[in-house]
């Protein structure tokens, strides 16, 4: 086995050529990604219903991790927009142990997916799924933030996206009038922070506005250490959690939910690495990305922490200011710790209300509204993805969207292949010679292979099938191609095969089919068929 693949970028970047330049680089990517990560960690974490100092301490220790064993020079890990979600749904049915615990299970299977070298199949998942699943997050991250921005007095949401929308409806009047012009004066500042400065980091820049005129002012609003009581300025101890949970009738959600968290952690982190490849002109090793996803969401349990993964808009941020190796990501989450140590008593004065309207901007970016929209347009094979991921994200579980859309794509694909897969008549049937042609097009797959019982006339002493325009067949191929065989044989019909490609030819011995027809019946071209029957 090559084990070349699974080395880490950060080895690869570091023991050649790196220099005090590519270092000073690396440095103001790291700190500028890491001040903009500070927020986003904490809005993540509050979005998943835990406290904000775990996205905090899944970005320190999960980021560095990501960074420094991954297959990108560039990926940022942390808390994602993507994992919101999942995170609360488990948290609300199994707290904060069963989220340790589902954790764990997507880790030890992230790791699997690529050491068995998955990696690459998940280029196969349609882009039209991933924009409908994505935008259905962004959605209910949306939603899930009404409630700080009007400042609703409501002890607690429902967990569904209409119970939440009926209870704000319900809680319309009772919205607090100095939350609400606060978070649209804060929701202003971005809009103006990205039209006219968009250099400036809008998100760190309007919670830090947002602080100031919360502080001088004395405004009765909620902050993080009003709510969640102060953030610690250490690392807790590493520790494992209890698995009591898996012994107590949760094994089964448990399991389904580690399932969840690893494909969804290694769509998005690929997905990162792909946007930032095109971004640098670069190629990431996407086995040894998984494998660094699940030992740091394995590093993000020891230490406290939350599901991580590639973070497509912090990766982008990362380049844009300079990154060069994986170092910068690195840094990023030594930035992040200086952080903790020492600007905890400012980081608890922090409104919720303008984490609120950032984790709501970040909905925006995320829901791909452009591209959505530009889908709705596409075929209908590709809109029925994309609306059934968005919808089963919504009012299900994007467990659901993702299998059921990967379903629905795959039944949408063998349908589009077996149009495209003919079986064309070369020439009309010669009742003298009783000689037929069939030339076979495309893909012999189970999707097309029925199509053979319709080839025999009682006319007919010889089929000739061609099989130069055949790339691959499969078992339920080569079943359909004995059952015709069969079927000729008992007429006194006799079969020639011309033509076939070398992976064909492979496929139909490997299956036993070869065994079946006799050697001389197999031909290289269609013309040393038909002369072999004129003799």
């Amino acid at each position: 086995m090559n084990f070349q693949e699974f080395i880490p970028k950060s080895l690869l970047c570091l023991r050649k050529d790196y220099s005090w330049a590519i270092f000073k680089k690396d440095l103001f990517a790291g700190i500028t990604v890491g001040v903009i990560a500070l927020p986003l960690a904490m809005a993540f974490a509050i979005a998943s219903g835990v406290e904000p100092a775990r996205g905090l301490f899944t970005a320190i220790i999960a980021g560095f991790l990501i960074s420094a064993l991954g297959g990108s020079r560039v990926q940022i890990g942390g808390p994602t927009g993507a994992f919101v979600v999942i995170v609360y749904d488990i948290v609300q049915r199994t707290g904060y142990e069963g989220l340790c615990i589902a954790t764990l299970i997507g880790a030890v299977l992230l790791v699997l997916f690529g050491f068995f070298r998955l990696g690459s199949f998940i280029k196969y998942v349609p882009h039209s799924l991933v924009i409908g699943f994505t935008s259905g997050i962004a959605l209910l991250i949306f939603t899930s933030q009404i409630k700080e921005f009007f400042g609703f007095p409501m002890t607690s949401l429902p967990s569904s996206f209409g119970g939440k929308w009926i209870a704000y409806f319900s809680h319309l009047p009772s919205f607090d009038l100095a939350t609400l012009l606060l978070s649209t004066s804060s929701f202003a500042i971005i809009l103006a922070l990205r039209r006219f400065t968009p250099a400036i980091p809008w998100g760190i820049t309007t919670i830090a506005f947002a602080s100031l005129i919360t502080y001088f002012f004395h405004l009765p609003v909620q902050t993080i250490a009003s709510r969640f009581g102060e953030i610690p300025s250490a690392l807790p101890t590493p520790t494992l959690p209890s698995f009591s949970l898996l012994f107590s009738g949760h094994l089964k959600e448990l399991l389904l939910d580690g399932v969840a968290i690893a494909l969804l952690g290694g769509i998005e982190s690929l997905l990162s690495a792909v946007i930032g490849d095109g971004m640098i002109g670069g190629k990431h090793r996407s086995n040894c990305e998984l494998i660094a996803q699940g030992v740091a969401n394995f590093g993000s349990v020891l230490f406290g922490g939350i599901p991580a993964t590639g973070a497509i808009a912090r990766t982008a941020t990362n380049i844009k200011t300079g990154a060069q190796t994986p170092l910068a990501g690195m840094i990023h989450s030594l930035t992040l710790f200086f952080f903790l140590l020492c600007l905890t008593p400012l980081v608890n004065q922090i409104p919720l209300f303008s984490l609120s309207v950032v984790l709501m901007m970040i909905a925006w970016n995320m829901s791909e509204a452009h591209h959505f929209i530009r889908l709705l347009k596409a075929p209908y094979g590709d809109r029925l993805v994309l609306l059934t991921s968005f919808f089963l994200t919504l009012f299900v579980d994007i467990t659901a969207a993702i299998a059921v859309g990967m379903v629905v794509a795959s039944f949408i694909f063998m349908q589009r292949m077996s149009k495209v897969s003919q079986t064309i008549p070369l020439n009309p049937l010669f009742p003298s010679k009783g000689v037929a042609v069939y030339d076979i097009q495309g893909p012999f797959f189970f999707g097309t292979a029925s199509r053979l019982k319709d080839l025999s006339h009682p006319e007919m002493t010889l089929c000739i099938l061609r099989f130069r325009s055949v790339p691959m067949i499969d078992a339920s191929g080569v079943h359909s191609l004995q059952e015709f065989y069969k079927a000729c044989q008992k007429k006194g019909i006799r079969i020639y095969l011309t033509e076939i490609q070398e992976g064909t030819k492979k496929d139909l011995h490997a299956l036993g089919f070869l065994s079946h027809i006799q050697k001389d019946h197999l031909f290289a071209t269609l013309e040393e068929a038909l002369l072999n029957w004129m003799k």
